[in-house]
């Protein structure tokens, strides 16, 4: 099968010119490519002058990291698009693992590596750690990663196994089911849009994996970091949408007003740490909920899995000081 590495660039030349030699010199078997989000730090000039077997592909605006790649894997054509962020280190033998894993399960739609941190090598990192999982009330966590909890890896996350959803930041999905799913909401603009198309594929019947075998070194926050209200702002509301337009109907409103409570706590906390406007942002994130609502409804597929929650009640559990998620 064909694979294509896909790179979204924006504003981000210092993270190509330090891990993309890493990226080509062990995916040989794999095209590459940046797409690049109309950056004005003269990243394409900078990719013709010093990587010249990398492909570009240029979009007219930085419509984000949804729209970014629906707009950028239009022109790539391979089996297996992996879309993998800037910031990331790649290892050797890190595809291998994961073309077995399509070509043993025709039913997985998609898979991610373990994802470790780059500055502290030993840890998993925040963004996709050792595979995504959801709890009862739609908060995403990870193996090896609750809220701001992150594991030491001693190899617990060294097994295959199936998972809710595959974080973006190194995500290997069949074109086809790319596709099939239309792509990204491109309305979540930034976080989170990941978890969507998981679980709208999910819906579908579909499965998403994750692999110990294959590794990746992460060093995140490159764009917006976790004290950028915007972050915040696009995590709530992002995260509120998904929920409405994945849940069975039985489930969806109950959850979505209980949720809707538990930010107000939320955002009193978030301007205790790190300032009013994080508050601010999660006003407008319900704001932003309400605005978007007939369009997630129309969204909603003909069919909706009550996921399986490996933790339930994740929040109260982690806070109380539960061990034992």
């Amino acid at each position: 099968m064909t694979v294509a590495i896909a790179i979204l660039n924006w504003n981000g030349k210092n993270w190509l010119e330090k891990f993309l030699p890493s990226v080509i010199l062990y995916s040989a078997d794999a095209q590459i490519y940046v797409i690049d989000n109309a950056s004005t730090d003269n990243s394409v000039d900078f990719l013709r002058s010093y990587f010249t077997t990398v492909n570009i592909i240029q979009n007219k605006n930085n419509s984000g990291f949804a729209k970014g790649y629906n707009e950028g894997l239009k022109s790539i054509q391979a089996d297996i698009y992996c879309l993998l962020n800037s910031d990331v280190e790649v290892t050797e033998n890190w595809i291998s693992p994961i073309t077995t894993l399509f070509s043993e399960n025709l039913n997985i739609a998609a898979i991610q590596p373990k994802i470790l941190d780059y500055n502290q090598k030993n840890k998993f990192e925040f963004a996709g750690a050792g595979g995504g999982l959801i709890d009862n009330l739609g908060y995403p966590y990870c193996r090896g990663r609750i809220f701001d909890d992150i594991e030491t890896d001693n190899g617990q996350y060294d097994d295959e196994t199936e998972i809710f959803w595959a974080s973006g930041c190194s995500l290997f999905i069949r074109s086809e089911d790319f596709w099939n799913m239309n792509g990204f909401d491109e309305r979540f603009f930034a976080h989170q849009e990941e978890i969507d198309l998981c679980w709208r594929l999910k819906n579908a019947g579909r499965q998403i994996y994750y692999t110990g075998k294959s590794k990746v070194y992460h060093v995140g926050g490159g764009t917006l970091n976790k004290q950028n209200p915007q972050k915040t702002y696009l995590n709530f509301r992002n995260n509120l949408t998904m929920m409405l337009k994945n849940l069975p109907s039985s489930k969806a409103f109950f959850i979505l007003f209980f949720r809707l409570s538990l930010d107000a706590i939320a955002g009193l906390y978030f301007a205790y740490k790190n300032g009013w406007k994080h508050l601010w942002a999660v006003f407008k994130s319900h704001v932003g909920f309400y605005w978007q609502l007939p369009k997630s409804i129309a969204l909603r597929q003909k069919k909706q899995i009550d996921p399986y929650y490996q933790s339930k009640w994740l929040i109260f559990r982690h806070f109380l000081g539960s061990k034992n998620h």
